[in-house]
């Protein structure tokens, strides 16, 4: 078995909201996820974030971190290795969903707790500090 190396943008809007994209194709299919996919093997992993995020939302960012790694079996038993990365946009926010995203949106914390995401993704958010969807206390 085999490592694929992947990257994941975690992107913020100024009223706190996290962009996330509803994946046409397979793996998670129909569910919401960070925009991402494959680390193509002449790009550094910010190159690829950058370009992810374009492609699926039309959206131009520069990288600020790296926050943290998943780990997700892909259909073919191998490892998809993924890196993700805090990103800042820059410039217009006008979402365009593209490549291999059905739809594209930013959603509150509230929004979020009762979104179909895919698996392990508020989990590995709030492991990471990122987020909190938890209920108010």
């Amino acid at each position: 078995m085999a490592d694929i190396p992947c990257i994941g943008a975690v992107v913020f809007d100024d009223a706190g909201r996290l962009l996330l994209v509803k994946r046409a194709n397979p793996p998670a299919q129909g569910l919401w996820s960070l925009p991402g996919g494959r680390q193509e093997p002449d790009e550094s992993a910010d190159e690829g974030v950058v370009r992810e995020v374009r492609e699926e939302t039309g959206l131009v960012v520069t990288v600020d971190r790296e926050v943290g790694t998943v780990i997700r079996q892909a259909p073919s038993g191998d490892d998809y290795v993924i890196r993700d990365f805090v990103c800042v946009i820059d410039g217009d926010v006008s979402l365009q969903a593209g490549d291999d995203a059905a739809d594209a949106a930013f959603f509150t914390m509230t929004e979020l707790a009762d979104l179909p995401t895919s698996e392990g993704l508020l989990e590995a958010l709030t492991d990471w500090g990122l987020i909190d969807v938890g209920p108010a206390t």
